[in-house]
């Protein structure tokens, strides 16, 4: 399991590289890991989605 650094550390790079694109970007990879049953690692990558819609600010949709 990721600490909340790490999680916010990942969601900063991915947003710096890829913009608001890296949201569903890493939704993508939660379902896909839903998807091969690795339910812990889904759940990572949507606290990393969620610390990403925080980082973005409230005035985005």
């Amino acid at each position: 399991m990721m600490s909340e650094v790490q999680v916010h550390t990942v969601a900063r790079q991915m947003l710096e590289q890829h913009g608001f694109a890296a949201i569903a970007k890493a939704a993508e990879q939660a379902q896909a890991c839903e998807g091969r049953g690795e339910a812990e690692e889904a759940k990572e990558w949507r606290h990393i989605v969620d610390a990403m819609k925080i980082m973005r600010g409230p005035h985005q949709s």
